[in-house]
This record gives structure tokens, sequence and C-alpha cells, in this order.
């Protein structure tokens, strides 16, 4: 009797294997979720950003306006045309189209017909022109996303990249206005088929 009771129960070696499988698990499952979060991170801002260009192409359609989409190193605006004074402006107390900053370690890279564009790191000036040559600067001053009434868009290839260059998300859109969010491997994939 005293022997089999001896055999019932655990070793202390085999609680700490349990132990040490167990750290594993936790330590793996943590570790993708940090991973999936950066690109998750992406994903997040490269659809808000596709959902704001939709609600100004409607704008832009409904009301006969014109809209850009200027793109900063880590931010972006939306600004209008206004065909009487022939210039680009700020669009006057917009909430849905104000300036919005990217989470700290994520910056864009922006492709205009497969060229790579420099990017600034703050917006250009589109205060009221005080002379005629500041009024002729500001006429040469063109958003890098052209948003038509006609709902046609600039095409592009908008990549939010993480600051340590391991993710990348695209938002690619068409002539047609259409909008798309990838990451590079299903954009080779598409460009495979």
């Amino acid at each position: 009797m005293r022997a089999r009771s001896l055999q019932s129960g655990f070793t202390l070696i085999e609680l700490l294997v349990v132990v040490v499988v167990i750290a594993i698990i936790v330590s793996i499952g943590l570790l993708s979720l940090g991973v999936l979060g950066d690109e998750r991170q992406l994903r997040r801002e490269a659809y808000r950003i596709g959902s704001l260009l939709e609600v100004a192409q409607d704008e832009a359609i409904m009301q006969g306006r014109e809209f850009g989409l200027e793109i900063m190193r880590d931010s972006y605006r939306f600004v209008e045309y206004d065909p009487l004074q022939r210039l680009w402006t700020d669009i006057p107390t917009e909430n849905v189209f104000r300036s919005r900053q990217l989470p700290e370690p994520i910056e864009f890279d922006l492709l205009l017909e497969n060229k790579s564009i420099q990017l600034d790191l703050e917006a250009a000036d589109l205060a009221e022109p005080e002379n005629e040559r500041d009024r002729g600067e500001r006429r040469d001053y063109a958003p890098h996303i052209l948003i038509f009434s006609s709902g046609d868009t600039t095409p592009f290839e908008l990549r939010l990249v993480d600051a340590t260059q391991e993710h990348v998300v695209i938002l690619a859109g068409d002539v047609t206005g259409e909008v798309n969010v990838l990451t590079e491997s299903e954009e080779r994939d598409a460009l495979l088929r």
C-alpha cells in the first residue's frame, strides 16, 4: 500500500518540464501578437486613409468640388480647390478632413506613376498670399493626390512603413477612385496573376 502512494504523484522534474513548456508557448504567443500588432496598426491606418478618400470622393461628386490629399513623411491633410481664386486652400472647420499625424513608428512612401516622390516633413503653407509673387508660388502648389468632382482620382501607391522597415502595407488607388489595401506579398501575388 505504501509503495502505491509514492507512485501516484508527479516528480519535481515533471512539474518543471510542464512549467517550461507553458512558458515557451505563452512567450511565442506574445511575440506573435506583437509582430502581428505592428502590421495591424499599419492596416488600420491604411483603411482609415482609404475610408477618408472614399468620403472625399463622395463629397466631391455630391457638391461638385475638387479635393486633394497632401502627403508628408509622417502626416497628411486634405485641401480643396477654390475655382474663384484658382488656388488650393485649407478646408475650413472640417473635422472629417482635418490634418492627421501618423503614430510614431509609421512613415509614408509615395509612388506616383511608378516614381518615388520625395515627401516633405511639413505641409505647404496655404495662407493668403501677401503679394503677387507669393500668389504665383501658391498657384504652382498642387496636392499629391487629386480627387475630382467626377469621382476620379490620381492613381497612386501609398506605402505605410514602420520605422524598422519590417512591415509594409500598401494603399493603392486607381484612376476610377477604387482604393485597395495590400501587403507586399499580396501585391506580388496580384502582379503575377
